[in-house]
């Protein structure tokens, strides 16, 4: 019998407890808004950060709080962007699409200032060596893709001539490639441009050119022939404004280097011949 009353007396107890743990549960229920689950279903979930906050979860707060817009992912398709307009009640704001633009065209036709690294596969070790990384040039892309390993969309490799190329279709300019590169030659551009200039070498001509076969010069060819005043050459590197380019490529003819090029339909860069 002591047995029996034992096991009533725990079997009450649990009865008794398992009954405070529900009301208490009820009591301190934190409710949550239901739209943030139907938000979240709308994200990627690569947590890339590129929206500012930490996180899917954290953007999605900040949708449902009407802290961020409804379109503050910038990985989120207009499919995506849309249902999460339509959860919120509102209308979506058309917002141009940028990709990321590696700003350099060198690699391999720059000058090295070793025959061959050995070291670790990084642009910031790179860095290291010899104050500056290996080459010649001292504003090109290093190649070592901390910018590929970084990237959550697979959206940049490092192409033939060693340099960091972007895929525009799977580039979703969340700039976290922007972030890493230490040399800063990733820009974020408008999707729908026809011309590019991929140099950011601020050296005068005869240096830049001795250092890289593919530099900007700062010769203002370009810019004196722009029709429509959209490169401007400043410290010695030209650079092109996307709200006034018509894309008329005059630039594209005058540039003695041949390095502002025209974007193929397969989203590559037209191939630069370096200067004989």
């Amino acid at each position: 019998m002591n047995i029996f009353y034992a096991v009533l007396t725990l079997g009450a107890l649990g009865g008794v407890f398992g009954l405070v743990l529900a009301v208490a549960s009820k009591v301190f229920e934190v409710k949550t808004d239901p739209r943030l689950d139907l938000i979240l279903d709308c994200l990627p979930g690569a947590n890339c950060g590129g929206c500012g906050y930490p996180g899917c979860a954290g953007c999605a707060a900040a949708i449902l709080e009407k802290k961020a817009p409804v379109n503050a992912c910038p990985s989120c398709s207009g499919l995506q962007t849309s249902r999460i307009a339509a959860v919120m009640g509102v209308e979506v704001q058309a917002v141009e699409r940028r990709v990321a633009f590696v700003r350099c065209n060198g690699g391999e036709r720059a000058g090295h200032k070793f025959e061959r690294y050995v070291g670790i596969e990084d642009c910031v070790a790179a860095m290291k060596v010899a104050g500056n990384g290996t080459l010649d040039c001292s504003f090109g892309c290093l190649g070592r893709g901390t910018c590929v390993k970084v990237c959550k969309f697979d959206a940049i490799h490092i192409n033939a001539h060693g340099v960091a190329e972007v895929d525009r279709e799977k580039c979703t300019c969340c700039m976290q490639c922007a972030a890493a590169c230490p040399r800063h030659v990733i820009v974020s551009m408008p999707y729908a441009v026809d011309v590019v200039l991929p140099c950011a070498n601020h050296e005068k001509g005869a240096s830049a050119k001795a250092h890289c076969a593919v530099s900007c010069i700062g010769c203002k060819l370009c810019e004196r022939n722009c029709p429509a005043g959209a490169i401007t050459v400043n410290n010695n590197v030209a650079r092109i404004d996307y709200d006034k380019c018509t894309s008329c490529g005059t630039c594209v003819a005058k540039c003695p280097r041949k390095l502002i090029v025209d974007i193929h339909a397969d989203g590559k860069v037209a191939p630069v011949v370096a200067d004989k």
